[in-house]
């Protein structure tokens, strides 16, 4: 038999973290204000590219197939750029990581950035910690009941500004703006702000610190970039055991610095004791620093009893090996990543200048493979594409080598000359271009398409091959 009083499965706690005022808090709200002015900020810079050309700064043209971010701009065949980004955040997160920690998700991270902001208005509207613990514990008064409605009210503002926000790198940001003010959007963009609206609103409303420890799978493997010259967030044992209360004024013998006050665990956003160790949870978000360092004033102690630091320093100094801290920033590690990031940086920068201005492709029609006219010679038929990557139209003259052609004809409703082909710029033109020669003696002839820029630089080649009858 079970026993029915045994509890399985607990109820997720929440988290009430107590304001708390000092350097990192500082350092916090300043990233805050940075990252989310980048953010709202960045869809409204302008960038001129020309006539006819979108002048947002970044932009994501999906009708277009086009990625504009400044002064480069990104064709779907180029999609290796994004890829180089990619590579390039991430193994810059981990460079960052084995250096510094857990900054990234302390500081940086969206789902702080955002938690920070929500719980800001929180404790802007129903107050400090335990006026909001109590509220909470109270029935559907008409405080709690207003409060509540003010917190959520204000933090679906938030939600539907950052919905807003997102889909104005994928539009042009003032006109957009303008349909949201008349409210005149269509569903694909209304739909994106409801589900970003409703997704900011649940993680940095509700999920917070569980996004941390349980969805986020950094979380899980960031320790691999740790080791014992990572700067982390520890307590110094050796100074602070034993622990116990502490009357200001009455002698420290026989005791350790931590007056176990428990301020470090009440301002943590993620609700861990920073004294049992580094965590996984931790996110090292320096504000039981701010706390501790506060308490140390009040009892006239010197600050650093929580503090960044190595795992070196913290047991070279249990050992006595050491006194001051030392942060070694050159080590393997560092020169691994590094050498990583300059080379996909170089990579990057080549592909950069090397990337042409204009692309040739072609692909021979299979069905059928050759057409046999009536004077005996062959006809192949192909799929001919030049993609003018410039903003200016140009003029190219269509060309063939490897078989002696009899005609280059290019079907079409409007006649139209191989030797002078306008391309639009920015823009892809398609042709079916009907190649006519002579039987050859080999069965299939390799052969190369050009397209040249009349009295212009641009050119490229593809190569393909010519069908001459049937196989032997």
């Amino acid at each position: 038999m079970l026993d029915e009083n045994i509890t399985y499965f607990e109820k997720q706690a929440r988290i009430y973290p107590r304001s708390v005022k000092g350097r990192y808090r500082r350092l916090k709200w300043a990233a805050i204000a940075v990252l989310l002015g980048i953010y709202y900020a960045t869809p409204w810079l302008r960038w001129h590219r020309g006539e006819n050309l979108p002048d947002q700064a970044v932009l994501i043209d999906m009708p277009a197939r086009r990625a504009y971010f400044f002064g480069l701009e990104i064709w779907p065949d180029e999609v290796y750029f994004i890829t180089g980004i990619l590579v390039l955040a991430a193994v810059g997160l981990f460079f960052v990581t084995s250096l510094l920690g857990r900054v990234w998700c302390g500081y940086a991270c969206p789902q702080t950035v955002w938690t920070d902001l929500f719980v800001w208005v929180e404790e802007k509207i129903q107050g400090d910690r335990n006026r909001r613990i109590r509220l909470d514990s109270q029935g559907f008064t008409f405080e709690r009941i207003w409060k509540k409605t003010v917190t959520h009210a204000l933090w679906i503002l938030i939600g539907l500004c950052t919905g807003g926000a997102w889909v104005f790198y994928f539009n042009d940001a003032p006109a957009l703006f303008d349909h949201i003010r008349h409210f005149d959007l269509p569903w694909s963009v209304g739909s994106w702000i409801l589900g970003l609206t409703a997704s900011t609103y649940l993680m940095a409303g509700y999920a917070r610190e569980q996004v941390c420890k349980y969805m986020c799978p950094y979380a899980r493997f960031q320790s691999a970039m740790f080791d014992r010259d990572t700067l982390i967030i520890g307590y110094d044992a050796g100074r602070g055991e034993p622990r116990g209360k502490h009357k200001k004024g009455t002698s420290w013998e026989g005791k350790g610095h931590c007056i176990d006050c428990t301020q470090c665990v009440l301002v943590c956003p993620v609700g861990i004791d920073i004294r049992n160790g580094l965590q996984m949870e931790c996110i090292a978000c320096g504000l039981c620093v701010d706390a501790c360092n506060d308490v140390m004033d009040k009892v006239d102690l010197p600050r650093g009893l929580i503090r960044y630091d190595t795992q070196r320093n913290y047991d070279d100094r249990q050992a006595g090996r050491a006194t001051q801290s030392r942060l070694r920033l050159w080590r393997p590690r560092t020169f691994y990543y590094l050498g990583v990031l300059s080379l996909v940086s170089a990579l990057m920068v080549y592909g950069l200048f090397a990337r042409p201005r204009m692309e040739l492709h072609a692909i021979q029609n299979r069905n059928p493979l050759f057409v046999k006219l009536s004077d005996g010679s062959i006809r192949n038929s192909y799929v001919v594409k030049i993609l003018n990557k410039t903003h200016e139209a140009r003029h190219f003259a269509l060309g063939v080598t490897g078989v002696p052609v009899k005609r280059l004809d290019l079907q079409s409703a409007t006649p139209l000359d191989p030797a002078d082909l306008v391309v639009e710029g920015g823009m892809v033109a398609q042709y079916r271009v009907m190649l006519v020669a002579d039987k050859q003696p080999a069965y299939r002839l390799p052969i190369t398409l050009t397209a040249q820029e009349i009295d212009g630089g641009l050119h490229d080649s593809a190569a393909t091959i010519f069908v001459s009858g049937d196989e032997p």
